[in-house]
């Protein structure tokens, strides 16, 4: 009989059966083990079979066509027994679990002696089979092999996070091992309302290294119970785009925000989303990118080369985008101050769940120089000082993920962006290509800036109204490969 490992058996105060949490004594658990679990687990594809199994009789292997893996797939699951993908090491898992058949579809190569072979055909299903097919097999309706009985779990499994490129052989032995898959286009559990209630108050099992190492699942576990973000799931992205109005309340000069009042800017931005949202399955946000230091000219008392606004005038503008479902950035544009320095003066409105901050390196100056003279540059140690603060704050105050925009155009703007450390599950960094003028210097900023860029950064565009030859339209914007997540207008 199967049984899942011992470690899988430890001492905890959450009970699970069949992918829900009971207590003592429930009517539903009687006749079954429960699995206890210590806490929530990565488990890595090629570990699949020695973390659930470690005992099976029966083990099935797949030759190396499509149809032979998907039919081996659906004998797996419907016979409770693991799917064996590599031969090479066959002999030693046989070994392992005690296996006295193996069960092969199609040509598989030298499979080990002692076991019985059952050869098995496969279907004429020669598509690929994918991961969310086979959350979907039940096995009670499946067609299985002549003698060879379905076994009955030991332990019941807990609920099981699989993306599509959890490979088929872990997917599969999951749900071989009773497992309900659970399946996320994008490797963290705060990306649905559904993941999120998943994973609060239960342990569960994620298969497969996309999901990151240990401790960034734990926290991020740990987020998933700090609410939502307007439209749904607690990830600023994916799971939304945001179209956005830049600009500071003075007035038009710095932005088409400050060209109305907070009610009126809404009521425009909302008018582009209308656009946006026909193009776009996701649910499209507004948003407000508000500028609250402003680089001057002028030295200032302090000679900083930076007016910080007071957080009291920027209320306005972000309970207005708050009460409308949207999200707030504040910008920071530092002179000679440092990011972190003008980011602590708005930490109040940081704290709140629908406000990120936006880092711009152009107006970021060294010793001695001034605004306009040359476009600035940071340095990777700047921006991960600040993201490390506010990834603290996220922590601190129990907030969902928080949204951290840096602006490039230049290369040199970011000289060492490869130092930037974008490992904070707090945290959606979002780099913001905002370059203006022709279609084709827009463009060839946007491809430059990609260049190297690891995949933990969202990209950003900027739409310029005055700047640009011309202006693009939605349909323009959002044909953009890759579609951008967060377009504003300036």
């Amino acid at each position: 009989m199967r049984r899942l490992v011992a470690a899988l058996a430890m001492t905890t105060t959450l009970t699970l059966v069949a992918g829900c949490t009971t207590s003592e004594g429930d009517d539903a658990a009687e006749g079954r083990e429960t699995l206890p679990m210590e806490s929530s687990e990565v488990v890595v594809d090629t570990d699949t079979v020695s973390r659930l199994f470690t005992s099976s009789d029966v083990v099935v292997v797949a030759g190396s066509t499509p149809a032979d893996q998907r039919r081996a797939v659906e004998i797996a699951v419907a016979t409770g027994a693991p799917l064996l993908s590599d031969v090479a090491l066959l002999p030693a898992e046989v070994d392992r679990l005690g296996a006295s058949r193996i069960i092969a579809v199609g040509e598989t190569g030298p499979l080990p002696e002692g076991p019985e072979v059952i050869a098995a055909t496969a279907g004429e299903n020669a598509e690929p089979i994918t991961v969310a097919e086979i959350a979907a097999l039940a096995p009670q309706e499946l067609e299985g092999v002549d003698g060879v009985e379905p076994a009955t779990p030991e332990f019941a499994m807990p609920p099981v996070l699989v993306t599509p490129e959890t490979s088929v052989q872990a997917a599969a032995t999951a749900r071989a091992a009773g497992a309900e898959l659970t399946v996320l286009d994008h490797p963290d559990p705060r990306l649905t309302s559904e993941s999120m209630a998943l994973v609060t108050g239960q342990d569960v099992l994620a298969l497969g290294e996309q999901f990151g190492s240990q401790e960034r699942f734990d926290r991020a576990v740990e987020l998933a119970a700090n609410g939502e973000l307007p439209g749904g799931g607690g990830l600023l992205f994916p799971g939304r785009r945001m179209i956005a109005f830049y600009g500071h309340p003075w007035g038009g000069d710095l932005g088409v925000m400050g060209e109305q009042p907070p009610a009126e800017a809404v009521a425009r931005v909302e008018e582009h989303i209308k656009n946006y949202q026909a193009l776009e399955e996701q649910p499209v946000v507004p948003a407000f990118e508000i500028i609250v230091t402003v680089a001057s000219e002028f030295p200032g008392d302090d000679g900083k080369y930076s007016n910080v606004g007071d957080p009291a005038e920027f209320i306005g503008y972000i309970d207005a985008i708050t009460e409308a479902g949207g999200y707030a950035f504040l910008d920071l544009q530092p002179g000679q101050a440092s990011f972190l320095e003008q980011a602590k003066v708005y930490e109040d409105l940081l704290a709140r769940p629908n406000v990120g901050l936006a880092l711009d390196p152009e107006w970021n100056l060294q010793p001695g120089e001034q605004p306009l003279q040359r476009v600035g540059h940071a340095e990777a140690a700047e921006i991960n000082e600040v993201a490390d603060w506010l990834a603290q704050l996220v922590r601190d105050n129990d907030l969902p993920q928080k949204g951290l925009i840096v602006h490039q155009f230049q290369m040199q703007m970011l000289r060492d962006r490869e130092q930037i450390n974008t490992d904070h599950p707090e945290l959606a960094f979002i780099l913001h290509a905002d370059g203006h003028g022709v279609a084709g210097e827009k463009f060839a900023t946007w491809d430059a800036v990609r260049q190297g860029l690891d995949d933990n950064w969202f990209m950003a565009w900027k739409n310029f109204i005055d700047e640009d030859s011309p202006t693009f339209t939605p349909q323009q914007t959002y044909d953009i490969e890759p579609r951008p997540w967060f377009v504003s207008y300036q």
